[in-house]
């Protein structure tokens, strides 16, 4: 036990910024959402107004959550948790691959391997972090609740129904990395899984049955699907379960102990997926040009990305039906719908429109990740060896980044075609196809500002480009769907992207909005081509 521990604490020294970033972060979202509830919905008629407008919008609900009650703990977590839930996920997942699967690409696993050591022992140590780093959430959600001036028995329910999710996706993560072949397709499993749930959950929560008094929502059985659904079923604020957090901790500890089991009878540096090493025995003529040779290293990913968003449009399509059938149902709320709905436009419109400023969303992602793969490939030694034949650094980046802006844009349109043929499909009514579809495209300008600012960063100083890229995008989030809420200044919320994106098709397409982050995109990726050029290539 003892050389356990002794990982443990390696590797809490390795990652003690990391996680003190992400449990803060996640607590300062908490704290953000519960003081915006408390200040802005102090009266009981403000929060009983917010919660009959979500129940009435199924895009309202996909996107935060289930209505459970006016109280300032109840809003707050149909507000926040499936955000934080999220996020949790993701510290959990990335710090599990971090240390397996990453470090076992990278040769540190097989250094320790040459100790006294036992070979799940790096896991062991890896798990008992994360466990660790999740009690530490607990109580920085709590404590963020609470000054909030929220009930304290419901701050720690609240902050253990975020950890029970963070517990689950690490575990989750933990099988991953045995399965993978490398870290890079474990981190995207892994982070499809966090999605997959948050959609689940969404889906579930849109489908869900009203209650009369209109401020509380029954999910649907597919929410049962999700860790996550599971996790706001604890209601920690009206009518406490405590068997969600039993059931998501009894499902993470036996993935956990599979996760061992596993790594138990694996070789180091072999996976129970393998990858395919076959291939031609000469290179096609393609990967003789940078942009060529970006896109062979992408095209995975790409597929990746592609296939998730065409699923949330064909969500969006499928479920459009269904959610204005479900509305017409109930005359309540399609009276509620009738006064808030800006411009008379269609219950299918509002869905669509919310489900493909997510893909807007996802699409920024993988314009990230995309540009990243520059920073893994330098750290890792390759790009000088690459850059040693006739090169330059700025093609080598201009390459990436052509294939990462072409990420961003097919992600979007991949989305976007989706919901246009599947709502054609089911006649559900609201916007045409070709609308549909140019609603998809309108998220592109906005998107494509993170893989620049991503690139810009990466330009000046390449360690830092991975942690200001995905900050950047997470604050553009939070100042798109919290800004209001919080009463930010205008001029704070419109530095997010998304403020300028057209939310098509309940509003009309803003070229100035477009031509303005398309600009901003253009002049970061000029900039960063040309101190490229000069900046010595470091390692990791």
């Amino acid at each position: 036990m003892a050389p356990v521990l002794r990982l443990v604490l390696l590797q809490a020294r390795r990652d003690r910024g990391i996680l003190t970033a992400w449990i803060l972060g996640i607590a300062g979202l908490g704290y953000a959402a519960a003081v915006a509830i408390t200040t802005q919905f102090a009266e009981d008629s403000d929060r009983t107004a917010l919660m009959a407008l979500a129940a009435a919008s199924p895009a309202f609900l996909f996107l935060r959550g289930l209505p459970d009650g006016i109280s300032s703990g109840a809003v707050t977590i149909f507000q926040g948790y499936s955000f934080t839930a999220v996020l949790a996920g993701l510290m959990g997942s990335f710090l599990v691959i971090r240390h397996s699967r990453a470090d076992e690409d990278q040769g540190r696993l097989e250094l320790l391997g040459s100790t006294a050591v036992a070979r799940i022992a790096p896991l062991q140590a890896t798990l008992l972090l994360g466990t660790g780093a999740n009690a530490f959430l607990v109580l920085a959600v709590a404590g963020g609740f609470i000054a909030a001036g929220l009930p304290a028995t419901g701050s720690f329910l609240a902050g253990l129904a975020v950890a029970a999710a963070g517990l689950f996706f690490m575990a989750a993560a933990a099988l991953v990395a045995q399965v993978m072949p490398s870290a890079r397709t474990a981190n995207g499993t892994a982070a499809a899984l966090v999605g997959a749930a948050y959609v689940v959950r969404g889906a579930g929560d849109a489908l869900g049955t009203v209650g009369p008094s209109l401020v509380h929502v029954a999910p649907a059985w597919p929410s049962l699907l999700s860790p996550i659904g599971w996790g706001q079923r604890v209601r920690p604020f009206t009518d406490t379960d405590l068997l969600p957090l039993l059931v998501l901790g009894g499902i993470a500890a036996v993935l956990a102990v599979a996760a061992v089991a596993l790594r138990s009878r694996r070789d180091m540096g072999a996976s129970y997926i393998p990858a395919s090493d076959s291939g031609p025995a000469r290179a096609g003529a393609t990967l003789a040009t940078m942009p060529g040779l970006a896109w062979r290293l992408q095209r995975g990913s790409l597929a990746s990305w592609c296939f998730t968003t065409g699923v949330l449009g064909a969500i969006a399509g499928g479920l459009g039906p269904v959610v204005r059938d479900a509305l017409a149902a109930n005359p309540t709320l399609l009276e509620v719908m009738s006064r808030l709905v800006p411009g008379n436009a269609a219950v299918v419109d509002l869905f669509t429109t919310a489900m493909l400023g997510i893909a807007g969303t996802l699409a920024g992602a993988a314009g990230i990740q995309a540009v990243l793969r520059l920073r893994a490939e330098e750290a890792e030694g390759r790009a000088e060896l690459l850059l040693a034949v006739p090169a330059s650094r700025a093609r080598w980046l201009a390459g990436t980044l052509a294939v990462a802006a072409m990420t961003t844009a097919a992600v979007a349109a991949a989305a976007g075609a989706a919901a246009a043929i599947v709502l054609t499909i089911t006649q559900a009514g609201g916007s045409g196809p070709g609308e549909v579809f140019a609603a998809a495209l309108a998220h592109i300008p906005a998107a494509l500002v993170f893989p620049a600012v991503t690139v810009l960063v990466f330009a000046f100083a390449s360690r830092w480009a991975g942690p200001v890229g995905w900050s950047a995008l997470a604050a553009a989030l939070v100042l798109g769907q919290f800004g209001e809420l919080l009463g930010l200044p205008v001029w704070l919320q419109d530095l997010s992207p998304f403020r300028h994106s057209s939310a098509m098709p309940v509003e009309a397409f803003d070229p100035a909005g477009a031509l303005l982050m398309g600009a901003v995109a253009v002049a970061a990726a000029a900039v960063a081509l040309r101190i490229i050029r000069t900046r010595d290539l470091v390692g990791a």
